[in-house]
């Protein structure tokens, strides 16, 4: 099979661990002969420093041109936020893109090693067998997008934020987690707050009657203040979890937090055409760049899930989760996932156990 690729490294770790992330598709590509073109683009920081843009026309060119994209991170460090190369850096590059490309649906998987069980905040006993957890978050409603107003009448001041939601954009995000599930241990978790608002209400029972499409799914409905508390006391219970955009945000970065770090958390935005931005969950780590010292599991599961979401390549991006799991067993860690008894090694060293174990 051959696919094209739009390549975006971006400041920071960006390029370095995206390095070792394009080494780890080549060998997918030599084991289960496809042909991946790689196009490279630049956004962010590196691409204001060139010509004046964090979203430059050409990397947007690139990126409609392309299968899939394949996105590092950008930034620089907080205490340049406010030159003109960082400033609004994120809001320009990344939210552009989801803005261009109408990415609905957001997948953020979140998986304790247990390899790595030291390293989840949670006891032992609550871990249990494992936690695997895919929280897909809808991305254009809700009240991010809806009328924001400030006013002060006389000393008075108020603020105002609404939240809206047409069936549209939830079935489209629904059918995106059902379809997820099938893929896993085909159960759905719907987050709401359907006791009280009228958006949840309307989500529910969208959700349900798109449910009616997935006999194979197992569904159920949570109350989101009640779903926070589950992911605490009893995480293990959770297959995938469909949110509205501000819950999936607050319940995704809870989630992110069980694995032990942002180094082993990848993402992916889909559109409703399944076109696919995967990017890793943390960011550009400015102080740490060039050291030879970043995680690049994040980055390099973010190729799988492209291979599974995108590609319907599940074999292969089997091949390198079961890769890293390998690599996780014979004890080698970057820093930020080191523990007594482990063998510390560097980004390269790590990308290097891992290809050690990707066969087809």
């Amino acid at each position: 099979m051959e696919k094209r690729i739009a390549v975006l490294p971006g400041d920071g770790i960006g390029p370095e661990v995206m390095s070792q992330a394009v080494r780890v598709l080549q060998k997918v590509a030599e084991c289960y002969k496809h042909q991946f073109n790689l196009c490279y683009a630049d956004v962010g920081g590196i691409a204001f420093e060139k010509i004046g843009e964090h979203f430059p026309a050409e990397t947007k060119n690139i990126c409609e041109k392309a299968d899939a994209v394949l996105f590092g991170s950008v930034g620089g460090p907080l205490n340049e936020a406010h030159l003109p190369k960082w400033k609004d850096c994120e809001k320009n590059s990344i939210l552009s893109l989801r803005k261009n490309f109408q990415f609905n649906a957001n997948f953020r998987p979140a998986f304790v090693y247990p390899q790595l069980v030291e390293l989840c905040p949670l006891k032992k006993e609550i871990i249990g067998d494992g936690i695997d957890i895919l929280t897909v978050r809808e991305l254009v409603g809700d009240i991010y997008f809806g009328e924001h107003s400030t006013t002060n009448s006389g000393n008075l001041r108020s603020a105002k934020d609404v939240a809206e939601y047409n069936e549209e954009q939830i079935a489209a995000v629904a059918h995106a987690g059902f379809q997820a599930a099938q893929k896993r241990r085909k159960k759905l978790t719907s987050i709401d707050k359907a006791n009280v608002l009228d958006t949840s209400k309307l989500w529910r029972t969208v959700v349900t009657e798109v449910s009616a499409n997935y006999s194979d799914v197992t569904l159920e409905h949570m109350l989101v203040d009640n779903a926070a508390m589950q992911l605490i006391i009893n995480p293990t219970q959770f297959d995938v979890l469909l949110a509205p955009n501000l819950f999936g945000d607050i319940l995704s970065d809870a989630s992110a937090a069980l694995p032990g770090s942002l180094g082993l958390m990848p993402s992916a935005s889909l559109n409703a055409k399944g076109f696919g931005l995967y990017e890793p969950a943390g960011g550009s780590a400015p102080d740490i760049a060039g050291k030879n010292v970043a995680n690049p599991l994040a980055q390099i599961l973010c190729v799988a899930m492209m291979l599974r979401y995108s590609f319907a390549m599940n074999e292969e991006a089997s091949a390198i989760e079961s890769a890293v799991r390998t690599a996780l067993e014979a004890g080698y860690v970057t820093h930020d996932i080191f523990v007594n008894g482990k063998k510390l090694v560097g980004t390269e060293e790590m990308t290097d156990a891992i290809l050690e174990n990707l066969t087809a």
